[in-house]
């Protein structure tokens, strides 16, 4: 049987001696250890938060410059488009004002020559009807 004497106090001393050894030398350096690990622990993964949102924040301001871009795209698209049409109209009133201007040309040019050709033939038509008049009548010169 175990016996309850003086050496009892003194195992006892010992062992909260021994306590407070082991708590200084080897669980208090353990600890902060620890601790220093969740706070880096923590300090990470908060920052990989911080990056996720600032990852999705890019995403998203990337996604919007796009959209963003695409309608200016459109857009200049469009007034290139109007300008050229523009263009176009310009060119095809300038091409049928000078059609118009040469047509009134050729006009005038064929109505003088028709007066031409309609005053020569009168100077000559008593000639060829008298010419007509003998072949006709079947004289000769």
């Amino acid at each position: 049987m175990v016996s309850v004497n003086g050496s009892v106090i003194i195992q006892i001393i010992n062992f909260l001696i021994l306590i407070w050894a082991l708590n200084a030398v080897l669980y208090k350096p353990i600890r902060r250890i620890l601790s220093q690990r969740n706070e880096k622990i923590s300090g990470l993964a908060s920052g990989i938060e911080q990056s996720e949102q600032d990852s999705v924040e890019k995403e998203l301001a990337l996604k919007t410059g796009i959209k963003q871009a695409r309608e200016n795209g459109l857009m200049d698209k469009e007034a290139l488009e109007n300008e050229a049409r523009q263009e176009e109209t310009k060119l095809i009133e300038k091409i049928n004002e000078k059609a118009r201007m040469d047509l009134a040309d050729i006009r005038e040019r064929i109505a003088r020559e028709v007066e031409e050709a309609r005053l020569a033939l009168l100077k000559e038509i008593d000639g060829y009807a008298e010419d007509i008049s003998r072949r006709i009548l079947g004289r000769a010169n």
